[in-house]
């Protein structure tokens, strides 16, 4: 139903953070152990959850005005959806053109983050009646649990490295990181975008 452009997007900037790891291991090749290549990794992290990130809001405000225009179901979420009474002036003034939905959707979205995943689900609500985390649960072949877990935790290092400087309180040095780690969080992000795309289309 939806366009594949959110997904190819994804692709392409989930590349990007990949390209990160393999340059840190040619690197590593070539320079002594006294250069110290972590913060590549780290990010490389960071570009992956923010790849997710802006998956899910391309997902959701393409699903949005979909939605709209009657090519995919309404949801209760989408229908309790909040606009300014700008936008209600512009969607009378602009009719019936949906410039004026797409200008909101991106106004009310732009200060929130779709990574932890409970707003995920929140946020795939405004065009999905789908039980997400079940459904990714199947995809992923486990439970809805573990597969939120799961993210929470490449999540939760994301924080650290973004709002922490990957410091542990308690030695006051960086949390360890490596390739192996990272590649496991990049594959597994990729994962989850894929399954949002197929079970709430």
């Amino acid at each position: 139903m939806m366009a594949t452009a959110p997904l190819d997007h994804f692709n392409q900037n989930l590349d990007r953070a990949r390209a990160l790891c393999v340059m840190a291991k040619s690197l590593g090749a070539v320079v002594t152990s006294a250069v110290d290549l972590s913060d590549i990794f780290r990010a490389s992290l960071v570009l992956g959850v923010s790849a997710l990130d802006h998956f899910i809001h391309e997902f959701v405000r393409i699903g949005m005005l979909e939605v709209h225009r009657g090519i995919r179901s309404s949801t209760d979420a989408h229908l309790n959806f909040k606009i300014t009474l700008g936008a209600a002036r512009a969607a009378i003034a602009a009719h019936p053109t949906d410039d004026w939905l797409d200008e909101a959707i991106r106004e009310a979205h732009s200060w929130l983050s779709f990574q932890q995943p409970e707003k995920i689900a929140d946020a795939v609500r405004l065009v999905s009646a789908t039980k997400l985390w079940d459904e990714i649960g199947k995809e992923l072949g486990s439970s809805s649990a573990q597969a939120k877990l799961q993210l929470t935790v490449i999540v939760d290092r994301r924080n650290k490295i973004a709002h922490e400087a990957d410091l542990d309180p308690t030695s006051g040095l960086r949390w360890p990181i490596d390739e192996q780690l990272v590649s496991d969080a990049l594959t597994y992000l990729e994962r989850v975008a894929h399954a949002v795309s197929k079970v709430a289309n």
